[in-house]
């Protein structure tokens, strides 16, 4: 979804994983014999199994994976193991790098409990991968995103300190996960001290935005910006539809 109706800016990584997506598409339907069109209607789990949709470099650690993550913890968090499992696996489409998949881990794991009801407290403590280790299953976390997950954020200087909303997912982690901790509990202050970092501004407050909404709400984003979002409504319909489709799913688990 564009607000011009057109794909613009898109990151290097994520174009060259669809380019390659698009090729072993291609490739899958001359070698099964299948139409292009038919593929995404395929409900053969025998024929699926051999499609790769993995299609991102594992030199890639970009920031593309992280700024998109909200709806898979949204979809998942009753269920926290899965929301950890699969916030991994959809960086994996695009950005293969074992420090992106654990950013997007470790971030999954704080949207989906902040969506739970943990506090900000909680969420902020040092000790949040401890106590929540059994989420994360037998991967321990990469050393570098468990510094932050430690609390590497902490610093009162923020940019001045070494801050930086840069394009590498971990520096991207550490700039979000500083601005909600020091945006004394208001989504506005918070979103304005991710821009202000500069860089990659625009995605340093998106992933800053989808823990600090998770946590604060809908009803603590500032009017006057809700009120500018273009296509407000339709991304208001698919958010509930995503938790609806979520709460369904998670019935149909034994």
């Amino acid at each position: 979804m564009s607000s011009t109706g057109e794909c613009f800016d898109i990151g290097r990584a994520t174009r060259q994983a669809l380019h390659e997506f698009e090729r072993r598409q291609q490739t899958f339907a001359k070698e099964h014999d299948i139409s292009l069109d038919e593929i995404d209607h395929i409900n053969d789990s025998s024929l699926l199994k051999n499609f790769d949709t993995n299609c991102g470099s594992n030199r890639e650690a970009g920031n593309g994976a992280l700024m998109r993550l909200a709806p898979v913890p949204l979809f998942f968090y009753r269920d926290p193991e899965k929301a950890v499992h699969y916030s991994g696996e959809s960086c994996r489409i695009t950005h293969g790098n074992e420090k992106a998949y654990d950013a997007c881990r470790y971030y999954g794991a704080l949207i989906a409990a902040a969506v739970r009801g943990e506090s900000k407290e909680a969420l902020m403590s040092p000790e949040f991968y401890d106590k929540h280790r059994q989420w994360f299953g037998k991967e321990p976390l990469h050393d570098d995103v468990e510094v932050v997950a430690k609390g590497s954020y902490r610093k009162m200087g923020g940019y001045d300190d070494g801050i930086r909303g840069k394009g590498y997912i971990v520096a991207a982690l550490e700039a979000a996960l500083w601005a909600f901790w020091a945006d004394e509990n208001s989504f506005e202050k918070g979103a304005l001290l991710a821009v202000n970092l500069g860089d990659d501004a625009d995605t340093t407050a998106t992933i800053y935005g989808q823990l600090a909404g998770a946590c604060y709400g809908y009803n603590a984003l500032p009017k006057n910006w809700v009120h500018q979002v273009y296509a407000k409504r339709f991304i208001e319909y698919l958010s509930k539809w995503i938790v609806h489709e979520g709460d369904s799913f998670s019935k149909s688990i034994p």
